[in-house]
């Protein structure tokens, strides 16, 4: 059962424990106070602000679980933290499987690498975090600009569910990324087993997308640690960047960064897109 109070003033505390610096985010002039804004924790959580604010004052509708994972996520909880702000919102603890939860430190690299899109994934595609860069660059992946409830943004189901996230790829590569994604998800089911999460993902994508039907009966393995990937970004046009998959060996989780190629004007156009970042480049450039 949930223990509002409790939630509350755990959130409260933890909040309030945490600076600007510690998300990456600038600590501005004009701070009245100590730690975090609610609005900059709400955001970190892919959460309304007005939502978080009432559980902050033990009102409103229950977290669900996504929500309260991406709520440790965001204030950088270590696991028995972690555990604790479950336990509070009358959830069991995570338990083995497609880990959700980041390293507070893993978290505090990728803040300090602002002009490198970089994400995190785990095994199953599930998207965990993303910088600002990579939402740029990408697309908003992680679901941080819009409340997400029922379940995490996931890379495999968003390629071949939705024509958007592939429009940010040119037309011609598509059938590449589309095998990659298979063999990635086939070398997590051989290595996971008949695990309940994996069957019941695989039946999905099978019974909602003919082409990963097609791709899935071919058996095709093998997990990627690096790649060429260009992306056809709407207002800079294509970026030739370089994808490094790096894994963490405790839980499964995959780091991905993506980095300029050199001899192309990659890296001017991640300079450009970095200091314009979410908002729209003004005509002429």
């Amino acid at each position: 059962m949930i223990d509002r109070i409790a939630l509350a003033d755990f959130l409260r505390r933890r909040r309030e424990a945490l600076t600007p610096a510690d998300l990456g985010l600038p600590g501005g002039m004009r701070r009245r106070a100590t730690g975090l804004r609610r609005d900059e924790v709400a955001l970190q959580a892919g959460i309304s602000s007005d939502y978080y604010a009432r559980l902050e004052q033990h009102r409103g509708a229950n977290p669900s679980e996504s929500v309260i994972a991406g709520l440790a996520r965001a204030l950088r909880l270590d696991d028995d933290h972690r555990d604790h702000l479950f336990r509070l919102a009358g959830f069991a603890p995570p338990v083995a499987g497609p880990s959700r939860h980041i390293r507070p430190g893993l978290l505090q690299m990728l803040d300090r690498l602002p002009d490198i899109p970089t994400l995190i994934c785990n095994d199953l595609g599930d998207v965990l975090h993303q910088n600002t860069l990579a939402t740029v660059v990408l697309g908003d992946l992680a679901g941080t600009s819009a409340l997400r409830r029922d379940r995490p943004a996931n890379l495999i189901r968003a390629w071949f569910t939705d024509s958007q996230v592939r429009n940010r790829f040119p037309a011609e590569d598509w059938a590449a990324h589309s095998a990659a994604h298979v063999r990635d998800l086939r070398t997590t089911t051989s290595r996971r087993g008949g695990d309940a999460d994996v069957v019941a993902f695989v039946e999905e994508l099978i019974a909602g997308s003919a082409e990963f039907r097609q791709l899935w009966q071919e058996h095709d393995v093998g997990g990627r640690r690096f790649a060429h990937k260009r992306i056809a970004h709407p207002e800079v046009g294509l970026i030739d960047l370089n994808c490094e998959v790096m894994l963490t060996p405790e839980n499964g989780l995959q780091v991905i960064a993506f980095f300029p190629v050199e001899a192309t004007d990659a890296r001017q156009k991640l300079d450009l897109l970095h200091v314009v970042g979410l908002q729209p480049l003004a005509a002429g450039h």
